[in-house]
């Protein structure tokens, strides 16, 4: 029986408008998720020249292409935030008519060339970028959400078995449902380190110390075993990493910061483990071209793991697919 060959891990948030209802995106930042989402073509051909397989986590609304069938396909029950601010609804009443006149609000055309290329999951970012901690949501409306997030993909024939959480709020009550509504895998956290725990992302101190975990090895090697599904629960694929933009003129902070994922990346491929490296589309919406570079080298590093290690490029169900029936002689 061979050893399981270290998997690298790949996903991406695809929410363009949709995740921004609690800031302002009317300002420089909506350049941002323009950019973001023409930067995806390259992107994909960056996956199809060294062969990666990636989860595109889509907000259910985007595979809409216009407001008529987006209003048909709305859940009766909704979340009703303590905080209005939260809710993906109060940007309806502004959307543009399809896709043409608003492309950061639908984005059914966008999915379609997603879909083209190989290797490619088209997953579930929810129906509403639904925040499953937040105050005045429940069971009920998460579930509806869902339910309806799964139909607007059924409109182009996807089925939909990898799910990741906005903002990473994934709360344990909602996992039965998931797995009861197909999804087999999902995106968790490293709840093992302070700074990454649901609940703690957003403070102060919790951000500092993320930032510096980008550049050294605050929290150790990222790199992780993927464990079986608890009972009636999908498989946790969790994050190693958040592929931070490049930033202008810190060469010294970028070499570092590939330097720390080589490192674990390399770990993964030597012990067997797994590496699950994330990002939105609009993380490469400025310094484009230095974002692709940077990307390049990781891939460069993977192909060289690949043939040294077999280390293998999958996606999130792929990964939970493997865990429950792995390959014939693999352990």
């Amino acid at each position: 029986m061979k050893k399981s060959p270290g998997k690298f891990i790949i996903s991406l948030d695809l929410e363009l408008g949709w995740g921004s209802s609690d800031w302002s995106a009317a300002g420089s930042y909506a350049g941002n998720i323009q950019r973001g989402r023409a930067v995806i073509p390259e992107v994909l051909d960056l996956f199809t020249r060294y062969e990666i397989h990636a989860t595109w986590a889509a907000v259910g609304f985007l595979f809409f292409p216009d407001r008529e069938n987006l209003l048909k396909g709305l859940p009766l029950i909704r979340p009703e935030y303590d905080r209005e601010e939260l809710s993906s609804y109060s940007l309806i009443p502004q959307l543009g008519r399809n896709e043409g006149e608003d492309p950061l609000h639908y984005g059914a055309a966008l999915i379609e060339t997603i879909r083209a290329k190989p290797y490619q999951e088209i997953g579930t970012h929810t129906l509403s970028h639904y925040y499953c901690l937040a105050a005045g949501q429940n069971r009920a409306s998460f579930q509806a959400d869902l339910r309806a997030a799964k139909k607007s993909a059924d409109r182009s024939d996807i089925k939909i078995e990898s799910i990741v959480f906005p903002r990473h709020q994934a709360n344990p009550l909602y996992l039965p449902i998931c797995r009861k509504e197909g999804i087999i895998a999902y995106r968790g956290i490293n709840d093992a380190v302070w700074m990454y725990r649901a609940g703690r992302r957003e403070s102060l101190f919790s951000r500092i110390g993320r930032l510096l975990d980008t550049y050294l090895p605050i929290s150790g090697c990222n790199a992780y075993r993927v464990e079986p599904a608890r009972p009636g629960e999908p498989v946790n694929v969790r994050e190693s990493r958040f592929l931070r933009p490049c930033l202008s003129g810190g060469n010294l902070l970028e070499q570092l910061r590939l330097r720390r994922i080589l490192t674990d990346l390399s770990f993964a491929a030597v012990n067997g483990l797994a590496y699950h490296l994330w990002w939105h589309p609009h993380n490469f919406g400025a310094a484009t071209d230095r974002n692709l570079a940077f990307l390049r080298k990781i891939f460069d590093h993977y192909q060289r793991l690949r043939k040294q290690y077999g280390m293998v490029s999958r996606n999130m169900s792929e990964v939970a697919r493997d865990l429950i029936s792995p390959p014939e002689g693999i352990i």
